[in-house]
C-alpha cells in the first residue's frame, strides 16, 4: 500500500507533502530549552509536514546557528517563529554595551517591591535555594529588528510571528522569496493581519497552549476565515490527532498548526517532567492565566497557579512578568517541588497518552485524517 495522499493549496504554497505544521514553540521560561528545537523541526519536515523553529528563547546568533543546522540536516522547507510584541517592535533594538548576560537574581531585585517581597517571602517559607540562571540581553525577543533581519538574510522559507503583527517586514521578506505567517486569536486581528499582506494566518482557539485568546476554536475558525479572506487560514488549538485535522479542513482551513502534540514527542524540547505532566493530564488539567508572561497563556495546572491567585498581585507587563515567573519556577525546580511546575500546554493534553517520535505522530495524524475523509464520513453522512 502506497503512502496516503493529503494535499491542500498549503502544500503547493510551501512545497510540502502534508498540510501539517508543528508550532514554533519557544521555552516556557528563561533558562529552559526551546519547545521546538532543531531536532523537532527536522523530524517534522522530513516526515512531509513543515517544522517551525521556536526561536524566542535564543540569542540572535544562536538562532542563526540553528537555522544553518536545520539546513545541514534537511533540504525540506521549514519555518522560524519569533515573538514580536508591539512595544518592542516600536522601539529600536537595545544597544548592549558590556556584559551580554545578567544574573536573573539581580534582575528580580529590580521588580516592583510587592513582587520582589512576594518572591522573598515564598523563598523563605518554602526554604527554596538560590537561583543562578543568566538572562541574555541579546535575545531575539528584545532584539526583534536584528532577528528579523537575520531571518531575511538566511532566506528562511517561512517566517512566523508567534506574537504580534509581522506586517512591517512582509515586503522585504517577499522580496527575498519568503512567506510570512501571523497568529491570531480573534477575527478582528485576522482582518488586520490580512490587510498587512501576510501569506498565511493561524487562527488559534482558546484551547491552545502558550499565548492564547478568549474564543474557542470551533467558533473562531469560520469567523477568522471570513475576516481574513482571501488569505488562507490554518486551524490551531485543540488539534492533536486526525480528527482535529479533518475538522479544521472541513471548516475551510488549508491546514493545521499543532503545538502540544509535537511538544510531547521524543524530539520535542520540553523538559522530561513537563512531558510527563502532559501525558498524565486530563482535558481539565490546564489553566489560562497571566502568571507566566503577563499576557494570557495556557499551561499545565500546578500549585504555582494557586500561589499566584492568592497573592493578590497584578501581572507585570511582558516581558517583566517572565522574569518574575522564571525566578520562582527555577527555585521550585531546584528544590524538587515538581507540584509547583508546569509547562505551556493545551487542553488537548488529555488526548496524549505516550511520547512518540514526531515522524510517527505526523504519519498517524495523516492516516487518520485520510480515513475519516475518505471512508468514515461517506459511511455515516448521506
Amino acid at each position: 500500500m502506497g503512502k496516503p495522499v493529503l494535499r491542500t493549496e498549503l502544500c503547493d504554497m510551501l512545497g510540502i507533502e502534508y498540510p501539517i505544521l508543528s508550532a514554533g514553540m519557544g521555552p516556557s521560561l528563561i533558562g529552559e530549552r526551546t519547545g521546538a528545537p532543531v531536532e523537532l523541526v527536522v523530524a517534522v519536515s522530513e516526515a512531509g509536514g513543515l517544522g517551525v523553529l521556536g526561536a524566542s528563547g535564543y540569542t540572535v546568533e544562536q538562532m542563526r546557528d540553528a537555522i544553518r543546522e536545520i539546513r545541514a540536516q534537511t533540504d525540506k522547507p521549514f519555518g522560524v517563529d519569533l515573538l514580536l510584541p508591539r512595544q518592542m517592535v516600536m522601539m529600536d533594538d537595545a544597544v548592549v554595551d558590556g556584559p551580554k548576560q545578567l544574573p536573573l537574581v539581580e534582575i528580580v531585585k529590580t521588580l516592583p517591591k510587592a513582587h520582589y517581597d512576594f518572591y522573598l517571602k515564598v523563598k523563605e517559607e518554602m526554604n527554596l535555594p538560590d537561583i543562578d540562571t543568566l538572562v541574555p540581553l541579546d535575545s531575539t525577543t528584545v532584539r526583534p529588528h536584528e532577528s528579523v533581519n537575520v531571518c531575511i538574510e538566511e532566506k528562511v522559507p517561512l517566517f512566523c510571528a508567534g506574537l504580534g503583527n509581522p506586517g512591517f517586514m512582509v515586503e522585504e521578506a517577499h522580496a527575498n522569496g519568503m512567506k510570512v505567517l501571523g497568529i491570531t486569536g480573534n477575527s478582528k486581528n485576522a482582518k488586520r493581519m490580512a490587510d498587512s499582506k501576510v501569506d498565511l494566518i493561524v487562527a488559534q482557539g482558546h484551547e491552545g497552549g502558550g499565548h492564547t485568546g478568549r474564543v474557542g476554536t470551533l467558533a473562531l475558525l469560520p469567523q477568522a476565515i471570513d475576516a481574513a479572506a482571501p488569505v488562507p487560514v490554518l486551524g490551531a488549538g485543540g488539534i492533536g490527532d486526525g480528527r482535529g485535522v479533518a475538522a479544521a479542513l472541513a471548516m475551510g482551513c488549508v491546514g493545521v498548526w499543532v503545538g502540544t502534540r509535537f511538544l510531547a514527542t521524543e524530539e520535542g524540547g520540553a523538559l522530561d517532567i513537563h512531558k510527563k505532566k502532559i501525558i498524565e493530564a486530563t482535558d481539565e488539567d490546564t489553566r489560562r492565566s497571566y502568571l507566566y508572561t503577563g499576557k494570557t497563556s495556557r499551561a499545565n495546572y500546578n500549585r504555582f497557579h494557586d500561589l499566584w491567585e492568592d497573592s493578590g498581585l497584578e501581572p507585570l507587563p511582558f516581558p517583566t512578568q517572565v522574569m518574575f515567573a522564571s525566578a520562582m519556577v527555577e527555585s521550585f525546580n531546584k528544590a524538587g517541588k515538581t507540584d509547583y511546575i508546569g509547562a505551556f500546554a493545551g487542553q488537548v493534553s488529555g488526548l496524549i497518552k505516550e511520547i512518540k517520535p514526531a515522524k510517527e505522530v505526523l504519519e498517524e495524524m495523516v492516516e487518520e485524517t485520510v480515513d475519516i475523509l475518505k471512508n468514515k464520513i461517506p459511511k455515516y453522512v448521506a
